[in-house]
């Protein structure tokens, strides 16, 4: 009832209305209201506690008179009072009465609400009460329960539980029919003004109107489901949420959205969101009122309070409440359910709830987020909060597509925001960013440029970041970014603001879900403003690749036919493509591709692109040498993930490039975003196949190369993995290829710290850093720009004065690579005894002599083979990308 006297949050008009708009939305209840079954309650329920009211007076052992004047926390009209004119005993019911109060009161009407708080209060049963409901204007009837303790905190975080309420009974509706709706409802979530309900309105068959004649109302409550009843038809379902987890365990969904809480931990203190049976696992004790007026009724049926209804024969009437135990379970209250089919059906009974989607817990894995560079990103809706306006895209001479904010009269804040109530594309899912593996490094950004001033010369610009729902939010003037400037008419200007100054600020990285930019609140009409470039993001990073084939077959991803008894081969194609894979179909039905899973012959180690959500991508070439005999069949693209716990499968013509294949070669792509949306689990990918439908592919022989799982860059500009800083990247080893020495970390200078050293003996070899089976680093968008780079040190020379030092970087498990002098490199200096030394090598001039960039897996310094024996040198600060 959005109400609990001394403890619940007041809520002003503009918000109780709009979140009764939400309950009114649900009175279209789809009740086939000719094949109601009116039949009892299950059996199994034993009677704990009643009051069958046939005595003389209400029964001070079981209820209690609030009396106040509070207006209910909803700006009601009523002052509650304990006199026998506003409640009493008689003639075997109870009856509330509300009545206009003497001239000069504090409040124009005067009522009655009970509770049974301190007497009598519960934990799972059937709640139920028999009775007739008031009517007129303004009339505002409830059954309902708050509870006992508040264990996790105030309204509505500890819970509440609407049984029965209706608003304005027999008041003209728009339609000019009477107002006949009941309601069942529950509250709880954050703390107001950030609460949540969720809830369904109901008609009695035949067009009974509550008003007329006694009905009785129930729920029955267990452990993580409440159903609601009338007259033992069960017409509402709500449960708790249920969490979907990944192959590594972590929250990533919602299987079920249902009620949550958020609550202080006791141990931390800290603010914690819980998708358990919380709030609704407590004990809750019983409360009846009668209100007049109040945000909810006045504003709704013919609005305001019609005074004519208020007399002493307009009751609300209760003939009975009765609570009762499950005997099966007393302690769940499982086992008694009275259930029909539907009750538990989104189209029929079952009820959404309003829980947040989880965050998963991080990974510790950096990551970038992009929401907005020319291309709009479906998770991220350009936003605007408050003035009416729709951001849209233009085009700009020097950024190409652009968006445009504009400010009119109404006080407003625009940005991009990534919540469920915001997102228009129906690609779109709610993305809260995890930003906290890169509080050190990271940086949110955007380009900006004014179009026209606000009107109000005095107007200060503006930036804001909130997170986790508005929970923790940071305020700045764009002046305080890392540029100091403000925005000048006419100019494009980045502004970037360090993560670990909004952090310091208060604001919790882990969740970030808003982004603002705007002039300050009240003082920006008529501005006129585009954003581009918006995103969060680390000046350098690696995000993880896999390359399952390029030139060769990645051992750990073998070539596979599921079905068909064939066996894919590898083949020579075209000077570009050179070796590639070739699959044939015969008359057994069969799909094909590539396979991780072991016992299948994969190295059984499924790839996590969970980091890649945001802008990855599988890509794939692929040329149809013969087409199936089947001229019609649909070629399509199938992922699946954790032993095809998860899979998607989509047409090849709905790749990124919207094509369909032919003999000639042709890229495909396909959004690891859009597959994740589809509810495919992108931690654990182990099967990736393309074939012609089922049973419609035979005659068909197809060749696929360059299969990546990645990260396109942009504009030539990539970020680097760090091969050695202090310590050997992830996923890479220092490694002697043959000589049989064992690479160790050693201590250096205070300037290099920790550094990796390489001995060389009388065994020919050579050396450097070795990425495991499987791991390669895609650096193809630095390809314009980026680098090779490291330091070297020679601690001894090798016996041999002739020694030539050398460079090699291979790819694709050694199927291409690039070997040059130390002396080629960009510094163009040998190596000296004692000295520190660096050594860059551009990756264009690498890719110029045949190198594959997408797949590095091998990076090695040595003097050349056969004459090293004697050497020791120690590397450091490698790294491949754009530094």
């Amino acid at each position: 009832m959005m109400k609990n006297s001394g403890t619940s949050k007041y809520l002003s008009f503009g918000l109780l209305a709009a979140a009764l708009q939400g309950c009114g939305g649900d009175t279209n209840t789809g009740t086939d209201l000719g094949s109601v079954n009116l039949e009892g309650p299950s059996t199994g329920w034993e009677l704990v506690w009643s009051d069958e009211f046939d005595g003389s007076s209400i029964d001070a052992a079981k209820w209690a008179h609030e009396v106040d004047c509070a207006g209910g926390g909803n700006q009601e009209s009523q002052c509650y009072t304990a006199d026998e004119a506003n409640s009493f005993v008689a003639d075997g019911m109870l009856n509330i009465v509300a009545l206009k109060a003497p001239e000069g009161a504090d409040k124009p009407y005067t009522s009655a609400r009970l509770t049974t708080k301190g007497k009598a209060d519960f934990t799972f049963g059937r709640i139920e009460m028999r009775a007739k409901l008031p009517s007129g204007q303004g009339s505002w009837p409830a059954f309902w329960m708050l509870p006992t303790d508040n264990v996790y905190g105030i309204w509505p975080r500890s819970g509440e539980i609407d049984i029965v309420e209706a608003v304005n009974l027999k008041a003209a509706t728009a339609e000019g029919t009477p107002e006949a709706y009941v309601h069942g409802t529950l509250h709880y979530g954050r703390e107001w003004p950030k609460n949540e309900q969720s809830g369904k309105a109901y008609l009695l068959p035949n067009g009974v109107n509550p008003a007329d004649d006694f009905h009785t109302y129930a729920i029955e409550w267990q452990q993580g489901e409440i159903r609601w009843y009338v007259d033992d038809y069960l017409f509402a379902t709500q449960r708790r949420s249920e969490l979907r987890y990944n192959s590594k365990g972590q929250a990533v969904g919602l299987a079920h959205k249902g009620w949550f809480t958020e609550y202080y931990d006791q141990s931390s203190g800290d603010l914690q969101l819980s998708w358990t049976d919380a709030p609704f696992d407590e004990k809750f004790h019983l409360i009846v009122n009668f209100a007049v007026g109040g945000n909810w009724p006045a504003s709704v049926n013919e609005t305001g309070i019609d005074d004519t209804a208020f007399n002493e024969n307009n009751r609300y009437q209760i003939d009975f409440v009765r609570v009762y135990e499950c005997s099966a379970n007393p302690d769940t209250g499982k086992g008694c359910e009275t259930v029909r089919p539907g009750y538990d059906k989104p189209d029929d009974a079952l009820v959404e709830g309003k829980a947040p989607v989880p965050v998963p817990p991080s990974d510790g894995t950096p990551k970038d987020l992009l929401i907005f560079d020319s291309t709009p990103n479906p998770n991220w809706a350009a936003w605007d909060c408050c003035g009416g306006s729709t951001p849209g895209l233009v085009e700009d001479a020097d950024k190409g597509a652009v968006y445009r904010f504009v400010v009119g009269d109404s006080p407003t804040v625009n940005g991009f925001i990534s919540r469920a109530a915001f997102i228009t594309d129906p690609a779109g899912v709610p993305s809260p960013f995890d930003a906290a593996p890169i509080e050190t490094s990271g940086v949110l950004s955007f380009a900006m440029k004014v179009v026209s001033a606000p009107s109000n010369a005095d107007s200060t610009w503006m930036m804001k970041v909130e997170s986790n729902e508005g929970a923790t939010a940071v305020e700045l003037p764009l002046t305080a970014s890392s540029e100091g400037v403000a925005p000048a008419v006419g100019q494009w200007q980045t502004f970037s603001f360090p993560l670990s100054e909004l952090a310091a600020k208060g604001l919790d990285l882990s969740a970030i879900d808003v982004v603002m930019v705007f002039p300050a609140w009240g003082t920006g009409s008529g501005a006129e403003y585009l954003l581009d470039e918006v995103k969060i993001a680390r000046p350098d990073t690696s995000l993880p690749s896999l390359t399952i084939f390029t030139d060769n077959e990645n051992p750990d991803w073998p070539m596979w036919d599921c079905c068909g008894g064939s066996t894919p081969q590898v083949v020579s194609d075209d000077a570009e493509h050179g070796i590639v894979s070739e699959f044939t179909i015969g008359a057994s039905p069969t799909v094909m591709g590539y396979i991780n899973r072991t016992e299948l012959g994969g190295g059984g180690n499924p790839f996590d692109a969970s980091s890649l959500y945001d802008n990855g991508v599988v890509q794939f070439d692929l040329k149809v040498v013969t087409a199936p005999n089947t001229a019609d069949a649909p070629w399509l693209f199938k992922v699946e993930s954790n032993n095809a716990a998860s899979a998607v499968e989509l047409p090849l013509t709905s790749s990124v490039e919207g094509m369909a294949p032919s003999a000639q070669w042709q890229t495909f792509s396909f959004r690891l975003s859009t597959l994740a949306d589809a509810g495919l689990d992108l931690s654990a990918i182990d099967v990736l196949m393309v074939f012609p439908a089922w049973g419609q592919g035979e005659g068909a022989v197809y060749r696929i190369d360059n299969v990546k799982i990645h990260q396109p860059g942009s504009g030539g500009a990539m970020n680097a993995l760090s091969l050695f800083a202090d310590t050997v990247a992830d996923a890479w080893s220092i490694w002697d290829c043959c000589g049989g020495s064992t690479p160790t970390v050693e201590a250096d200078d205070a300037a290099h710290g920790a550094v990796a050293e390489y001995v060389i003996g009388a065994q020919p070899t050579v050396v450097g850093f070795f990425a495991d089976d499987g791991v390669y680093y895609d650096a193809s968008a630095a390809v314009e720009t980026g680098v090779v780079r490291f330091e070297m040190k020679l601690v001894s020379a090798p016996n041999d004065p002739g020694s030539v030092w050398k460079f090699k970087i291979e790819s694709g498990d050694a199927s291409t690579a690039a070997e040059l002098n130390l002396t080629d490199s960009v510094e163009g200096s040998a190596p000296v005894v004692g000295q520190w030394q660096t050594y860059t090598f551009p990756l264009k001039t690498l890719a110029d002599m045949g190198l594959d960039a997408s797949a590095i897996d091998v990076v090695m310094v040595f003097p050349a083979w056969g004459t090293g024996e004697g050497a020791v040198f120690r590397l450091d600060n490698a790294l491949i990308g754009t530094p």
